[in-house]
């Protein structure tokens, strides 16, 4: 739950839009590219729109959709420069674009660890929205926090909140952003604010049990999520098998993930708590079916989590020479992924 990926997945509308605003302005490859970009699917995406500026297509739609794709493959220097080219393209008639690039050019810039570059970026972003941005206020108030400007940090934080203070994700971010720099105390502050939120519907619910699973109070997020799991909410039914396995209830966990292919079809989210499960019953060979039905799915939406865990059930077997393929086709696909990393540095000491 990082709020970069919230800001791409915002962004793919934003395409379409820009494309309808132009009167037919999107091509034939940037109409698939966006397609692309819905389905998860980047790679393609990717390749769709740098067929698109070969194909002469709107130079400043199909630099933007090529600077998400790469977000989403994790190539962000090459995302840097396609936002900067979007940007070099955009026109001034149109100033709603010019601010969304630059929002999405401070994220690659954040992801690069270039922070400075970030703050300034989130900066001009600001001098031009006249009725703020809370997304520019998180992001230059992450770049600050590590940069070591903490005062400066919280303002923005702040900000941030007081423009949108009902966004649970909002709050929730700022609480990992100083959990990344070893100040959970002070993030938890803005958890706890995020739990007066007032409401009834059965979102409220699944977003107060998320605050609670957060802050590791597991029989709370079970009393939040009582109710919309009743009403079979389906995130709400994926979050309580996270609190199960977290409890190390497993057969609790199994029960719910088999509910919800009962209910709502095969997912790759059901599939990956059902291999979670088998892997802490010890029946690897059990997760590795569960992890394969799932790859099989459509799309590519929410398979890290399964290409990771597919590495630790081939570890867990001693298969260390498959675990050890199967991390470097990993690292490759998701290089910024720590966890990632470590584990191929672990297995490349094995035989």
């Amino acid at each position: 739950m990082k709020k970069w990926n919230i800001v791409i997945a915002a962004a793919v509308a934003s395409v379409l839009l820009g494309g309808c605003a132009m009167g037919g302005a999107t091509g034939d490859k940037t109409t698939q590219g966006v397609q692309a970009l819905e389905s998860g699917d980047y790679t393609q995406a990717q390749q769709l729109f740098m067929e698109a500026l070969q194909n002469g297509e709107q130079e400043m739609l199909a630099y933007r959709g090529l600077g998400l794709s790469c977000m989403g493959l994790a190539q962000y220097e090459d995302a840097e420069a396609a936002f900067t080219s979007a940007l070099s393209a955009a026109d001034d008639k149109m100033p709603e674009n010019r601010l969304d690039l630059r929002l999405y050019l401070a994220a690659a810039q954040y992801r690069l660890a270039e922070y400075e570059k970030a703050v300034d970026t989130c900066t001009t972003l600001l001098e031009d929205a006249s009725d703020g941005n809370e997304d520019a206020y998180y992001l230059r108030g992450a770049s600050e926090l590590h940069e070591g400007n903490t005062d400066d940090a919280k303002k923005d934080f702040d900000r941030a909140v007081a423009l949108d203070p009902m966004d649970y994700d909002l709050y929730l971010n700022i609480y990992e952003t100083y959990s990344q720099m070893n100040l959970s105390g002070v993030g938890g502050d803005y958890l706890q604010s995020a739990l007066s939120i007032q409401g009834e519907e059965l979102e409220d619910y699944y977003n107060r049990g998320r605050i609670y699973y957060y802050l590791g109070s597991y029989d709370q997020a079970q009393g939040q999520l009582i109710v919309p799991v009743e009403q079979k909410y389906e995130p709400a039914m994926d979050l309580i098998g996270q609190v199960y396995l977290a409890q190390g209830d497993y057969a609790h966990a199994k029960d719910i993930y088999s509910q919800m292919q009962t209910e709502f079809g095969e997912s790759v989210g059901s599939y990956n708590g059902l291999a979670l499960c088998a892997i802490a019953d010890e029946d690897y060979d059990g997760a590795l079916s569960y992890i394969s039905q799932g790859l099989a799915l459509d799309g590519t939406e929410g398979k890290q989590d399964l290409y990771f865990n597919e590495i630790v059930a081939y570890e867990k077997k001693l298969d260390f020479v498959t675990a050890k393929t199967k991390a470097e086709a990993y690292v490759a696909t998701y290089p910024a992924d720590e966890a990632g990393q470590k584990e191929w540095t672990f297995l490349s000491t094995r035989e």
